[in-house]
């Protein structure tokens, strides 16, 4: 079979955009950021054994999947026919594939995330991702919170404070689920952050966290899908900024409801 087939048999979807749970006018950098989260679920080395062979062959056609997407002319040639090449450099099936994951996303530590917060908090590219959160989820601060970098629920006013600049200045529109937002839902949105910050304090502490090997240990030490939730957020940071850049976000104890 070719990968459009592939991908359907393996995700339920021929379409490379819906496989790696992007929109079709992503950016390449969304791009990366959607692989890299799709690939952590299916990655080899988190498989049990018995499933382990299905989870590399999921995993090697999310790569090439990647692989198509990620390269400009390739991407423009799907989008316009609908189409792959199969005999491309992109698709040759010598590729290792879990070689070309690690090279992409190396691992990152808690120095980096600290860093990378101090840089990116206030920044052009914090407005801008912010304001892109707001148009891609039509106001819904919900999911605004917890797809921008490095926020938790106290920062909330302050991103309220960007959005209705911008929507003063006409840079975004006056989104309903935005400016009628209810009472209840602001404050069940700020109940559940400070109980599951809670939630994550309790656990650094129980586990005496102090080093750079502390991000796996909270991991390792949660259920399995605050395990999902945290290799969400590192692959957003790691697939934004990639492996040429300092990379980085919140502390796992800091983050808002999403950790």
């Amino acid at each position: 079979m070719g990968l459009l087939e592939d991908c359907e048999a393996a995700f339920g979807s021929p379409d490379l955009y819906q496989v790696l749970g992007v929109r079709r006018q992503a950016s390449p950098a969304e791009i990366r950021r959607g692989y890299h989260r799709a690939s952590l679920r299916v990655h080899p080395d988190r498989a049990d054994p018995q499933d382990k062979e299905e989870a590399t062959r999921r995993f090697q056609i999310l790569g090439k999947a990647y692989a198509v997407l990620s390269d400009a002319e390739q991407r423009a040639v799907y989008d316009e026919q609908g189409t792959v090449d199969e005999e491309g450099e992109a698709l040759r099936g010598e590729r290792d594939w879990q070689e070309y994951w690690r090279l992409l996303f190396k691992k990152i530590t808690v120095k980096d995330i600290e860093d990378f917060e101090r840089s990116y908090k206030d920044s052009e590219e914090e407005l801008a991702d912010i304001k892109a959160a707001y148009m891609d989820f039509e106001g819904d601060m919900d999911r605004i919170m917890e797809s921008v970098l490095c926020v938790d629920y106290t920062d909330e006013p302050r991103i309220r404070e960007i959005l209705e600049k911008a929507i003063e200045a006409g840079e975004v529109p006056p989104y309903k689920a935005f400016v009628k937002e209810s009472k209840q839902k602001v404050t069940a949105r700020k109940r559940r952050a400070e109980k599951e910050a809670k939630e994550a304090e309790k656990a650094k502490d129980e586990l005496g966290l102090g080093g750079e090997d502390d991000l796996k240990a909270l991991i390792q030490s949660r259920t399995q899908d605050r395990k999902k939730e945290m290799d969400d957020f590192l692959a957003q940071l790691e697939a934004k900024y990639g492996s040429n850049a300092k990379k980085g976000g919140k502390k796992p104890a800091a983050k808002k409801g999403k950790k």
